[in-house]
C-alpha cells in the first residue's frame, strides 16, 4: 500500500513540474521514469502471486490498464468533431494518401529497427509508428510487444519532433512559433457529460470490441465507439475531465516503467541510437511527403510541413496558431494521420510478425545449407511403372 501510494505522490509531483515546462503528455512522462526509477531501486509496487503459487502478475492490475487505455481511447475520440474534419474540404484524398505514405515509412523504419537482435519484429514496427504515441504504447502490451522499449523509443520520437519543430520553422520557412495561450476550458456540464460519454464508450466499446477480437479492445472500442458519437452529433460538446485524462497517462507510463529491470534498460540504452537515427530518417522523409501535400492541395509549404510532421501535435498547433497557418487544415490532418496510425499500425505490425515468423519457421525446418523446396507446378512428373 505504501509503495502504491509514493507512486501516486511523487508522480503527481512529476506531471506538475513537467506540465509547467510545457513537457508533452506530461502525466504519461512522468508516470514512465518515476515507475522505471522506482522499480529499479527496488521501491515500486511488487508483483503480485497468483492465488495457487504457480506464478506472479504484473504490479498494475489489468482492469485497471484497460481503463486507462479507455479513458485515453474516449480522449482521443473527442478531439474527431465534424467541424473540423471540414476544415479538409476538397482535400480528402491527399490527406490520406500523405498518411499512408508516412505509414510506409513508420513500418519501414520499423521493420529496420526490428533486425536489431535485441528488438523483435513486433516491438521495432510499433516503436517508430509516427503518430498516437500514447496509445501505441497502451496497445504493445495487448498484441504482445515489448511496452518499456515503445514507450521510451516513442516518448524519444515526440521530443525529438517537439524540439526540433520551432527550430525548423523558423530556420527553414522563418515562421514565428512563439507562444500562444487558450482561454478556452471546458464547462461543469459539459466534463459531466464527457464523463458519462467515457463511461458509456468504455463499456460498450470494450465489451463490443472483445466479442469481435478487436485488436486492443480496450483502447480501439472506446475510441471507435466516441468517434461515431462525435460524427453523429451524440456527444455534442462532451469533454473528458482533465483529472481523468492526466490519471489514464499515468497509468499508460505505469504500465511500462513497473516493468523495468536492469538488463532491460541496458538494452533499451542499446538499442536507443538505432532508433534516433531512423527517428530522424522518418522526420526527414515526413517533410518531403508535407512538401507533397502542398503542391497538391495548394497550402503552403509550412502548412504542409506541420500538417505532415510525425508527433508532437500540440507542438503542432500551438505552431500553427502562433504563426497565422491554416490551423483547421493543419488539425484535420494530424488527426486523420494519428486514427490512421492507431486503427491500421496494429494490423500492419501484426501481418509482418506472422510473416517474419512463417519465414523463419520455414528457414528452421528447411534446415541451413538445404535447398527450397521446388513449388509442385514446377516438379518434374515421372511415367508410373507398375
Amino acid at each position: 500500500m505504501w509503495r502504491w501510494l509514493g507512486l501516486i505522490v511523487v508522480t503527481a509531483a512529476a506531471t506538475v513540474v513537467l506540465d509547467e515546462l510545457s513537457v508533452p503528455s506530461a502525466a504519461l512522462f512522468a508516470g514512465l521514469v518515476v515507475a522505471a526509477a522506482l522499480a529499479l531501486a527496488g521501491l515500486a509496487p511488487r508483483e503480485r502471486h497468483l492465488s495457487d503459487g504457480a506464478g506472479t502478475k504484473p504490479p498494475l492490475p489489468r482492469p485497471i490498464g484497460i481503463a486507462g487505455q479507455g479513458v485515453l481511447g474516449v480522449y482521443i475520440g473527442t478531439m474527431v468533431q465534424p467541424s473540423v474534419l471540414a476544415g479538409l474540404a476538397d482535400s480528402w484524398l491527399p490527406v490520406i494518401v500523405i498518411a499512408l505514405g508516412t505509414l510506409v515509412l513508420s513500418v519501414a523504419g520499423g521493420a529496420l529497427l526490428g533486425l536489431h537482435r535485441r528488438v523483435d519484429p513486433l516491438t521495432g514496427s510499433l516503436a517508430l509508428v509516427a503518430g498516437g504515441a500514447s496509445g501505441l504504447v497502451a496497445l504493445t502490451r495487448e498484441l504482445g510487444g515489448d511496452e518499456r522499449m515503445v514507450a521510451v523509443v516513442q516518448y524519444v520520437r515526440v521530443g525529438l519532433v517537439t524540439v526540433s519543430l520551432p527550430i525548423v520553422a523558423t530556420t527553414v520557412f522563418g515562421a514565428h512559433t512563439g507562444s500562444a495561450t487558450s482561454t478556452h476550458s471546458a464547462s461543469a456540464g459539459d466534463q459531466l457529460w464527457g464523463l458519462l460519454l467515457c463511461a458509456g464508450a468504455m463499456a460498450v466499446g470494450i465489451t463490443v470490441g472483445r466479442l469481435i477480437r478487436l485488436p486492443a479492445a480496450g483502447l480501439l472500442g472506446p475510441l471507435i465507439v466516441t468517434v461515431v458519437a462525435e460524427l453523429t452529433g451524440v456527444a455534442g460538446s462532451a469533454a473528458v475531465p482533465v483529472v481523468l485524462v492526466t490519471a489514464g497517462y499515468a497509468v499508460i507510463g505505469w504500465q511500462a516503467g513497473l516493468g523495468f529491470t536492469q538488463e532491460s534498460l541496458r538494452a533499451t540504452g542499446r538499442v536507443l541510437p538505432h532508433a534516433v537515427v531512423l527517428i530522424v530518417l522518418i522526420g526527414v522523409g515526413s517533410a518531403g511527403l508535407g512538401a507533397a501535400l502542398s503542391v497538391w492541395t495548394g497550402e503552403s509549404m509550412f502548412d504542409g510541413y506541420l500538417a505532415t510532421t510525425p508527433g508532437g501535435i500540440y507542438a503542432v498547433l500551438a505552431a500553427a496558431a502562433a504563426s497565422g497557418s491554416n490551423i483547421t487544415f493543419v488539425l484535420a490532418s494530424q488527426i486523420v494521420r494519428v486514427l490512421l496510425m492507431l486503427f491500421v499500425a496494429p494490423f500492419a505490425a501484426r501481418l509482418y510478425n506472422r510473416w517474419r515468423l512463417r519465414r523463419d519457421n520455414r528457414r528452421r525446418l528447411r534446415g541451413p545449407g538445404q535447398p527450397a523446396p521446388v513449388p509442385a507446378a514446377d516438379q518434374p512428373v515421372y511415367p508410373r511403372v507398375s
